[in-house]
């Protein structure tokens, strides 16, 4: 398990496929702010609603400067699944060995039904235009999370 990080820190590099297979990096945002959300599953109840919400607000978020990643560990043509049921506009891009999820410390123990195992860990990271950390948030709600981010970020 790896150690959650913090403002100021700098954020973990990463390069990996998006739904259609191309490379995304963390660095092709350098000059922007970043949202980096990481998700257990796509085409799951909760990771559809937290998607549609990043999307019905994605407006609103590139607007006050904000691009919107979401990583899980899921391929690439289950991404493009996801993209196209859904009609999402966010970047989703692939994890499947969960290298990325877990140097932003989205990966660890959880307990679900008294069972405890390891998981993807619902958790957003902000980035900021330098590719520091300007929030950190772990083991967030899917639902009311992205108005929660907006409020918060004062958009």
């Amino acid at each position: 398990m790896s150690e959650r990080l913090q403002p100021g820190d700098v954020a973990p590099a990463f390069t990996l496929p998006d739904a259609d297979g191309n490379e995304v990096s963390l660095t092709d945002h350098k000059g922007r702010k970043v949202i980096v959300y990481f998700y257990p599953a796509a085409l799951t109840p909760g990771c559809t609603k937290q998607a549609c919400d990043f999307t019905d607000n994605l407006e609103l978020l590139a607007g006050a400067g904000y691009d919107v990643i979401g990583v899980s560990p899921d391929k690439p043509e289950k991404l493009a699944k996801f993209r196209e049921k859904e009609h999402l506009k966010i970047t989703l891009l692939a994890d499947p060995e969960k290298t990325v999820t877990e140097s932003y410390g989205a990966y660890g123990e959880k307990k679900n039904y008294g069972k405890t195992y390891m998981g993807v860990i619902r958790s957003t990271v902000i980035v900021d235009e330098e590719g520091r950390v300007e929030r950190a948030l772990y083991n967030v709600r899917a639902t009311g999370h992205v108005a929660k981010i907006i409020k918060d970020l004062g958009i």
